[in-house]
């Protein structure tokens, strides 16, 4: 018997380190770790321990003989990964842990966010002695994109946040939450304070199409869709247009096919989740039957990771179909005809191949559908005062130096839809009083430090998480690139290049208080998610979102929880 990791796992390693074989890879030392789509075990290797199942912080990982109908696939998507089998050590190697050098006294850090690579950062510190750290954040409530971000019907994927609970919890750590950096206080006021400041601040815009008409009502992001259906404060009150049978998402990665998926799905599906109410509300209330994702590249360059598309087409509730060709290019046909196409992009292209056609399948009574469709270009999106539909241009995908090109053909159609949502890629935000690369989207770095135009470091300045590396890998993709930042944050402590604070974290404190009086600690954040989870127990549910950033302060600020009548 073997065990199989079961889907886009949160990829943090840290079943990696407790498998006593070095069966599940890639590990972190390996060149690949950032790029795959999940970690897999392999079968041959794999000694049945369950090791790795306990260490798992999101519940991926299952016994073969455990697995659902739906799981089975993840069989052999585990075993492509090792196929052919590669060499490997006996254990995966261990990075040491740099200790503090006590002769320098305690290390306070200021962390700035407080999303995945924030929270993992926070853990690489606390790992050391005398260290304290602090962490900031624009909103009330923590977790970023793990809050924000995750679909509701994956709920496992936010167990990750029992992780975080566990950060949370170490002596040293504190939140100062609904504090946001660059206006209540500024980078200079943080450094007075503390020794370092690493900001993990992600990547919060959405690139955009740059085609006419991409403003008017009913253009969109996809990403603020997700925002809006996870309560997120900046978005709950987003009008998301429901009223007509079809929806245009432009993109085909992981979130174009969250935010389909949803649509897609029976609302009362979702009502046993922690969906925001008036995301449920409207889904109820929604005329959409079709989701059409529109790809430039062909199905071998599709965005979305194999795991996901594998729980989509899982889905008896919901038509998967293909509209029109593949748009395979000539490399990727003669690779897959040598034999020379990786095991996993084989599984995904069989998958998607395996579809049914469109104009050869009529919609299945009672099912909506979401229909990919490869090799077209946004042109414009139409209508007058608002959506009423996308115009695209078929494409000629090839590829040219290792690049995909997609050329325009000529030959173009309107896809009517009163709703339009781009989901192509996040983009990194300046942050105040840091040097910012337009090009990238990210603060300018080595080794996490942040460097100015002439590549001098700035004493005490860090980064971590997207806005260090740009908006790719998975949620536990953070640990390693926030152990290596917090790695040169100590290595800079012990060597004296860190400027002692002058002002104390009491005065710190009081400093906030009288620019945010309702600031959010620990405290506050934990009766916060009391409030949450007994709302939603009340009616069946993990957990009722509060979206509202004053009623979040008041409950806050409340030892009792009143529930609403």
């Amino acid at each position: 018997m073997t065990h199989v990791v079961t889907r886009s796992c949160c990829a943090d390693a840290s079943c990696v380190f407790a498998c006593p074989v070095n069966c599940i890879h890639p590990t972190p030392d390996e060149p690949d770790f950032g790029t795959a789509e999940m970690l897999y075990v392999d079968p041959v290797a794999c000694v049945d321990c369950g090791a790795c199942v306990s260490a798992c912080p999101v519940g991926a990982i299952k016994p073969h003989t455990a697995l659902t109908s739906a799981e089975l696939p993840f069989l052999d998507i585990n075993a492509a990964f090792h196929d052919p089998p590669a060499p490997r050590p006996i254990q995966a190697p261990v990075s040491p842990i740099r200790p503090t050098d006590p002769a320098r006294g305690g290390l306070r850090v200021a962390v700035v966010g407080s999303g995945p690579a924030a929270m993992y950062a926070a853990d690489e510190l606390l790992k050391r002695d005398g260290v304290e750290v602090t962490v900031l954040d624009r909103l009330p409530v923590p977790y970023g994109l793990v809050r924000a971000g995750v679909a509701p019907d994956h709920p496992d994927t936010r167990a990750v946040t029992t992780l975080f609970g566990h950060i949370e919890s170490e002596p040293g750590f504190s939140y100062r939450l609904g504090v946001e950096v660059g206006a209540d206080v500024r980078h200079t006021e943080l450094l007075a304070h503390h020794h370092a400041v690493l900001y993990a601040t992600g990547a919060s815009a959405d690139r955009r199409l740059g085609v006419p008409g991409e403003d008017l009502p009913g253009s969109g992001t996809a990403t603020a869709v997700v925002g809006w259906y996870n309560g997120h404060p900046d978005h709950r009150d987003l009008d998301v247009r429901l009223d007509a049978e079809r929806v245009v998402v432009v993109g085909n990665g992981n979130v174009a096919l969250d935010v389909a998926r949803l649509l897609a799905t029976d609302p009362e599906r979702l009502a046993g989740t922690d969906i925001a109410d008036h995301a449920l509300q409207a889904l109820r209330e929604s005329k959409v039957r079709e989701i059409v994702l529109v790809a430039r590249r062909g199905a071998a360059q599709a965005a979305y990771t194999l795991p996901e598309l594998t729980g989509l087409l899982a889905r008896e509730d919901i038509e998967v179909v293909v509209d029109g060709d593949l748009h395979l290019d000539a490399e990727t046909v003669r690779r897959r005809a040598a034999g020379e196409l990786p095991a996993v992009e084989e599984l995904a292209l069989a998958a998607v191949e395996a579809l049914p056609q469109a104009s050869a399948a009529p919609a299945v009574a009672g099912r909506r559908r979401i229909v990919l469709r490869f090799g077209v270009l946004p042109v414009a999106v139409i209508g007058e005062g608002a959506v009423a539909g996308l115009e695209v241009e078929r494409a000629e995908v090839r590829v040219e130096d290792g690049r995909v090109v997609a050329t325009p053909t000529g030959v173009r159609e309107v896809l009517p839809a009163t709703a339009v949502l781009r989901a192509v890629g996040y983009r990194g935000v300046p942050v105040p009083d840091l040097p910012f690369d337009e090009v990238t989207a990210t603060v300018p770095h080595r080794d996490g430090r942040v460097v100015d135009a002439t590549g001098a470091a700035l004493p005490g300045a860090y980064v971590a998480g997207w806005i260090k590396r740009g908006p790719r890998g998975y949620i536990g993709t953070n640990k390693s690139c926030s152990a290596e930042t917090v790695d040169s944050l100590v290595a800079d402590h012990n060597a004296g290049l860190l400027t002692e604070p002058t002002g104390s974290a009491a005065a710190f404190d009081a400093l906030l208080r009288t620019r945010r009086p309702n600031v959010v600690d620990a405290t506050g954040w934990r009766r916060i998610r009391r409030f949450e989870k007994a709302w939603g127990e009340r009616s069946g549910r993990p957990a009722r979102r509060l979206s509202d950033v004053a009623r979040m302060h008041e409950v806050a600020a409340s030892s009792r929880v009143t529930l609403p009548a």
